[in-house]
């Protein structure tokens, strides 16, 4: 169960990220083929967001199961905004109801501050049933204590791995923390980064057994691109020993951030990446592999293009 929203969720969460333009590119069928094999499988839950460009792939894999748990995020910070993006999700997915719908990539109590008109938008908009259950998402230890106070909201989508990779503002037991104080006031969680954006894939038995293990995770979103890896996770996810060849048609392929040739060192990028691992030297773009979380985020705001998840 997830917190007090009355939703029952499969352990393994769909990530829709990877299968957008962000990273893999698939068309909305490729993505919506990959989604519905899934679902067929027993997954009930895909986590997206209005940023990744993903709601026609979802519309088109979740046509034959309508009671699917979908979770969206905006930026949006203010009452218009937010209306905004809770009704391009509506149209974008043909639903009347979103299941639940986030602030997006929270930092502290101050930022959530910032955000208090959209919030307010997400309460009314829960009121009237275009969505059920109001969360937020965040890579910050803080940003889980604050919104754990906050009664309006429901759900929280923090990052936990087993190296704390990609946690803005602390270490991994201080997020651990953080978690469980938020599940002891009824907040309904799942977590986001099991593998570090890729970097856990050779360890990938030990990060999920690692998160599987915490019951105050009611699940873990992990970003599939192809038939192979819903596999590979769903065996995880039961206590399966995959087959050998299963554990090369995945773990041999470790994603990286590629910025291409043609990249103009505009700094787009090194102001949108909040893990700070892109810096800009010799009027190009530089990753730093050891920071980088593979999100994708960065590609979002590279006006040429250059950037991409592969």
């Amino acid at each position: 169960m997830l917190g007090q929203t009355g939703f029952k969720v499969s352990r393994l969460c769909f990530g829709a990220l990877t299968i957008g333009p962000l990273q893999a590119n698939l068309s909305p069928l490729e993505g919506g083929r990959v989604i519905s094999y899934a679902l067929e499988q027993g997954v009930n839950f895909i986590d997206t967001a209005e940023l990744y460009g993903t709601y026609e792939h979802i519309k088109e894999g979740t046509r034959l199961y309508p009671d699917t748990i979908i979770v969206s995020k905006s930026y949006a910070y203010d009452y218009d905004q937010m209306r905004k993006a809770v009704e391009e999700a509506r149209i974008k997915l043909d639903r009347d109801t979103i299941s639940i719908f986030m602030l997006h990539e929270q930092e502290s109590a101050l930022t959530l501050k910032g955000h208090r008109r959209a919030l307010d938008y997400l309460v009314w908009a829960k009121s009237r049933g275009h969505i059920k259950a109001i969360g937020i998402s965040t890579h910050a230890v803080k940003a889980v204590h604050a919104a754990a106070l906050i009664p309006e909201i429901d759900v929280i989508h923090p990052l936990l791995n087993l190296t704390g990779i990609g946690i803005l503002d602390g270490s991994k037991e201080e997020m651990e923390e953080a978690i469980a104080f938020a599940q002891s006031l009824g907040k309904g969680l799942y977590a986001m980064k099991a593998l570090g954006g890729g970097s856990l894939i050779p360890r990938a038995k030990e990060a999920f057994d690692y998160l599987l293990k915490k019951p105050e995770l009611a699940a873990i979103a992990v970003g599939m691109r192809r038939f192979s890896e819903v596999d590979l996770n769903l065996k995880l996810f039961s206590s399966k020993i995959p087959e050998e060849e299963e554990w090369q048609k995945v773990a041999k392929e470790p994603r990286k951030l590629h910025i291409d040739y043609w990249c103009i060192g505009c700094g787009a990028c090194k102001k949108r990446c909040k893990q700070g691992a892109i810096e800009i030297i010799a009027n190009k773009a530089v990753v730093d592999h050891e920071k980088c979380v593979r999100c994708g985020y960065c590609a979002s705001v590279c006006p040429e293009f250059a950037i991409k998840v592969v």
